[in-house]
């Protein structure tokens, strides 16, 4: 039996088959899909899973709605088994404090899949209904899953991770066509791409020319990577003068984050560490610049710990300053309990003045804060960091002044998943500082897919990165997405690097999701073009 006959009796036996077959195929298709994302990068699978999605849309059955209940049913099991275990290691997170939380593992781990697999839903009954019969269809896929992807990326707060897009992330010539139309842009040409064989079993009868979709799937992915490849190779890697960068990685125990009586041992760990050789030509933290903590990297206030502030004086010499993050409590009047606090970022001087500060914007649900928090509250319920009443929200996002650096601009850990709302158009910084404490997953693929998405960042916007996380991964990343300098998951160390220099703003940092939006918007004129020239016919 000849390939193309072999392919078109798999789409054949996919598009017949119903019940409960009908949504194993879409689980395990979802499952498969999973793969294509950081640590594993294989992106090829998407040519089977996807044209699996586009044969489970052709087989929803006719009626009413045309078949849009039947593939949004489809969706939601695709969604699934691609969530559940691309976001495992979520269930890490409850077992931190296991007395108080352990039971609510099934529900993470479970519910927040399900509930994202309703986007993938709402994808494929969309694609449904705008569904063409020719080989546009791929497009009408690619259309809506776009759409669902943004929407999974914005409503409730927004939770864009692993959006299909990052599959184009490696190697890294490829996700260069980022710098021109984004993580979106990215998630319509994967969708699109990857979708394309599934109508080679359309045949060549009546003049059909299926062979033209794989064919632009392929031109298309060629096209991205000499594009790469000339971007790669006309950006070199550039660095700051003057500035050198020490990142201290503690591998610091979860729990003792949250425990003041570890406030000795912390500092204690983090000033020796700090101070650490790094090789033969090391002389410790003398050797930088600008010292990098990671995020609330203290069991305490620390500007309210004048031991704390004074230990930090002594180690930085002249001229080098501290990035760390830490809790901060709020601007009360004497006497009063402080009982809520921001996540934040400090720039401390050599002296231990505070230069700069930047409170967290996007808070994280259920880890920082409780929707419809005091109600939950009273039904017993308490978020992650245990802080009664949730973390308080900043205000503004803006870059952090420093002596003899460039401003930078902070992301405090999930921050940097969030494209298109990373820099100011008419502010822009000299680089990216992400703290972050990824401490709360364990060693899991979960480190490994924020670093890949905060890698996107670099690229979309032109700008170096420079990563402090807790157990891993810290990295610093140029403007073009090279790791220049990383610590591994897992690791105690200290990593020292040069700062690499930004490059002139990219088509995606002048004008954000428009290029997108137009692919978009173009891709459905033609599907609904061919959707009502059909039914004319």
């Amino acid at each position: 039996m000849r390939f193309s006959d072999k392919l078109r009796a798999a789409g054949l036996a996919v598009i017949l088959t119903w019940g409960w077959k009908r949504a194993l195929i879409a689980l395990l298709a979802g499952a498969l899909s999973a793969l294509a994302m950081a640590p594993f990068n294989a992106w090829p699978v998407l040519f089977l899973s996807f044209s699996v999605a586009v044969w489970l849309i052709d087989g929803a059955a006719a009626g009413r709605w045309r078949g849009v209940p039947a593939a949004a049913l489809s969706g939601f099991w695709f969604g699934l088994g691609y969530f559940v275990p691309g976001l495992y290691w979520i269930g890490y997170a409850f077992f931190v404090d296991a007395q108080t939380f352990a039971w609510l593992t099934p529900f993470a781990v479970l519910g927040l899949p399900a509930y994202l697999a309703l986007f993938t839903a709402f994808g494929f009954g969309l694609a449904r209904l705008i569904w063409p019969r020719d080989i546009t269809r791929v497009l009408a896929l690619a259309v809506s899953l776009t759409i669902s992807e943004w929407l999974r990326g914005h409503m409730l707060s927004g939770f864009p991770w692993n959006a299909f897009g990052y599959a184009l992330s490696e190697p890294l010539a490829l996700a260069q066509t980022a710098s021109l139309i984004g993580l979106w842009g990215m998630t319509f040409l994967a969708v699109a791409i990857f979708a394309s064989p599934a109508v080679l079993i359309d045949g060549f009868s009546r003049g059909r020319r299926p062979w033209l979709a794989p064919l632009a799937g392929v031109l298309v992915l060629a096209a991205m990577l000499a594009f790469g490849a000339v971007r790669l190779s006309l950006e070199p890697t550039n660095m700051v003068a003057g500035v050198k960068l020490r990142i201290m990685q503690p591998d610091l125990q979860q729990d003792a984050k949250f425990n003041y009586a570890a406030k000795a041992a912390v500092m204690q760990k983090y000033l020796t560490l700090s101070d650490r050789a790094s090789g033969p030509q090391s002389t410790g933290v003398s050797d930088a610049t600008i010292l990098i903590w990671p995020e609330s990297a203290f069991p305490f206030f620390l500007t309210r710990e004048a031991d704390a502030m004074a230990q930090i004086a002594d180690l930085l010499p002249r001229g080098t300053v501290l990035l760390t993050g830490s809790v901060r409590a709020p601007d009360l009047p004497p006497g009063v309990r402080v009982t809520r606090a921001y996540n934040s970022i400090y720039v401390i001087d050599h002296d231990g003045s505070v230069l700069s500060v930047y409170d967290k914007l996007h808070l994280v649900p259920f880890g920082e804060y409780l929707p419809f928090q005091q109600w939950m509250e009273k039904l017993g319920f308490m978020q992650l960091t245990k802080v009664v009443g949730g973390f308080i929200p900043g205000t503004v996002r803006r870059p952090l002044d420093m002596p003899n650096a460039p401003r930078a601009l902070p992301l405090i850990c999930y921050e940097a998943i969030f494209p298109g709302n990373v820099v100011e158009r008419d502010d822009r910084p000299g680089w990216i500082i992400n703290l972050t404490n990824d401490g709360w997953f364990g060693i899991s693929t979960g480190p490994y897919q924020h670093l890949q998405q905060a890698r996107m960042r670099s690229i979309e916007e032109g700008l170096p990165m420079v990563r402090a996380a807790n157990t891993g991964i810290s990295a610093v990343i140029d403007p073009v997405g090279r790791m220049v300098a990383q610590l591994g998951l897992g690791i105690e160390g200290v990593l020292d690097a040069g700062l690499p220099a930004a490059i002139a703003p990219t088509i995606y940092a002048r004008i954000g999701n428009t290029p997108a939006a137009a692919i978009v918007m173009v891709a459905l004129a033609i599907v609904l073009r061919r959707r009502f020239a059909r039914r004319k016919a």
